[in-house]
């Protein structure tokens, strides 16, 4: 079918903004800047972290695009594009987020293993395309199914890239089948992204968009679709995107003794400010930034301190149109992050803290040393800003 030019061939990579940072070359991963990120509830498609595993693919022919339907299905089906789009299409406004986000600062602890993400490797977007529920009725698997006749209880995503991790092969992940098949879900067979065609950064011309899980099973470029007996028994899922705890390091690691990471944890980032900051004293300073939790839990609070935690103020939250955010109301972007902004005085030296809580009541924890995991997944402990005088301070200056 769809090939690429060439095994982990780096030489036809589309160009890309300028402001991204770039955190490896090839292959390229990049974020979007701390400050960057609140500018937009939704994020431009240019500015869109970037989280690849092997150079970008070139369809060989677009018209000739496939995507295979297989596995323990009643009815294997063989889909070009124009199949897809008579599907219904959906729109769903969904946060994405790399399960190593914030993975340098628990570097900081202790070195762990991944590409080293600052606070951007995450991004809001309206996905356009059919819902996998429906394209998964077509082979004859209704509604909220838990297995098949057949034994199939996850579903696994194929891609047509080749990954460094595989020696050339594609990216894979799955998803229980019962989450696939849940029209509540909004699991998108994704075509378009902020109301334009995929791009190939993206995973042009098909992508699996998952909501309120880690990007890392929300796969690009996407190529099969197979109903399994169990989940994907490969590196991605198996030796890949778990959370150890501190005491295993690369001597003691059992890969077997962890589940493969879905939904992401309640998160929340300061974006207005550097990690270690200049303020006046008494200045009157903005604190903005971004918040999500997985899952479709919603943010029931974001808790914001000037004095290192001693006391709390509670943040404002909006969405859209800086309308008054609340946790699961109609109004709301279920699947989308929450931004919130608190405008105090601030008296150095202190350390600034944000925190959030979601609509389950869960909270983030306060110290990353007690989340710190070797792979650097799920930081999402509480974040700190240090701010310091004029004269002491060495960065940025406000």
């Amino acid at each position: 079918m769809q090939a690429l030019r060439g095994p982990l061939n780096y030489d036809e990579e589309p160009s890309r903004h300028l402001s991204l940072i770039i955190n490896a070359k090839d292959p390229f991963n990049a974020e979007t800047p701390r400050a960057a990120l609140v500018e937009s509830y939704v994020t431009p498609v240019d500015m869109f972290f970037k989280r690849n595993h092997g150079p970008i693919p070139i369809l060989d022919d677009p018209q000739r695009y496939r995507v295979t339907v297989d596995g323990l299905v009643p009815k294997p089906l063989l889909l070009s594009m124009d199949d897809i789009r008579l599907l219904p299409k959906y729109t769903v406004t969904a946060t994405l987020q790399c399960a190593g986000n914030r993975r340098t600062p628990m570097s900081k602890t202790k070195l762990v293993k991944g590409v080293g993400w600052d606070v951007g490797a995450v991004g809001n977007a309206v996905w356009g395309g059919a819902k996998l529920s429906d394209l998964l009725k077509l082979a004859s698997i209704p509604e909220n199914t838990a297995n098949t006749e057949a034994g199939g209880k996850h579903v696994e995503f194929t891609s047509v890239d080749a990954c460094e991790e595989e020696n050339g092969g594609p990216y894979k992940a799955s998803v229980s089948l019962l989450h696939a098949t849940n029209p509540k879900a909004d699991v998108l067979l994704a075509y378009e992204m902020n109301g334009k065609v995929l791009n190939r950064d993206h995973g042009y011309p098909l992508r699996v968009a998952i909501p309120g899980v880690i990007g890392a099973r929300s796969v690009k470029w996407l190529d099969r679709i197979d109903v399994i007996a169990n989940d994907f028994q490969g590196f991605f899922m198996q030796k890949d995107y778990k959370m150890f705890p501190p005491n295993v390091d690369w001597d003691n690691i059992n890969w077997l003794s962890r589940r493969p990471l879905m939904d992401f944890p309640v998160q929340c980032v300061i974006c207005s400010l550097e990690d270690v900051c200049s303020i006046g004293q008494g200045k009157k300073v903005n604190i903005s930034g971004y918040a999500l939790s997985g899952g479709g839990r919603g943010i029931e609070r974001v808790d914001v301190s000037v004095d290192g935690g001693e006391t709390w103020i509670e943040a404002r939250r909006y969405q859209k149109n800086k309308v008054p955010y609340l946790a699961d109301s109609e109004e709301c972007d279920k699947w989308a992050w929450v931004f919130f902004e608190l405008e105090t005085e601030i008296y150095p030296p202190t350390d600034i803290i944000a925190k959030a809580v979601d609509s389950s009541a869960n909270v983030q924890p306060e110290k990353v040393e007690t989340i710190w995991n070797l792979r650097g997944v799920l930081n999402n402990s509480w974040h700190v800003i240090h701010a310091n005088s004029p004269a002491k301070a060495t960065h940025l200056s406000l």
